[in-house]
């Protein structure tokens, strides 16, 4: 199971991506391999223009499987931060660390755009499978 990053999906829905990789999170989203949880959530309303646009953007949204944020996601999140902070990145997104606890707890992985999650995977505990929509520098 992939959780989805706000990176990868505005990408994606401003057609920026490559078309191959398009194919490919289509096929994950018919598969049910995508998923969601309450940040990426968050994110994707805020982009929205309208209240009728946050209405349709989440209802769909909504119909991937979704992750609950607990307090093992929580605690997990926390604890990343701290362990960037002794390393001087803790001031990386807030959403990100909770994305990535997510996805370490779930034993899955994170579509992405951002080099947030390379850092969480160098420098904390959290592993998870941490895949690019695109190469870096790309898009």
């Amino acid at each position: 199971m992939l959780l989805l990053d706000h990176s990868a999906w505005s990408r994606l829905l401003a057609g920026r991506a490559p078309k191959d990789r398009e194919a490919v999170v289509l096929d994950w989203i018919e598969g049910g391999r995508l998923a969601t949880c309450l940040p990426f959530l968050l994110e994707a309303g805020f982009s929205a223009r309208t209240a009728e646009d946050h209405r349709e953007i989440i209802g769909r949204l909504k119909r991937l499987p979704n992750f609950s944020i607990d307090s093992a996601v929580e605690l997990a999140a926390l604890d990343a931060q701290h362990e960037l902070a002794l390393r001087g990145h803790h001031r990386l997104s807030p959403a990100d660390c909770v994305v990535a606890a997510c996805a370490h707890l779930a034993g899955g992985g994170v579509l992405h755009y951002d080099r947030d999650y390379d850092l969480i995977l160098e420098h904390t505990q959290l592993r998870f499978e941490s895949i690019w929509l695109a190469e870096p520098g790309t898009l």
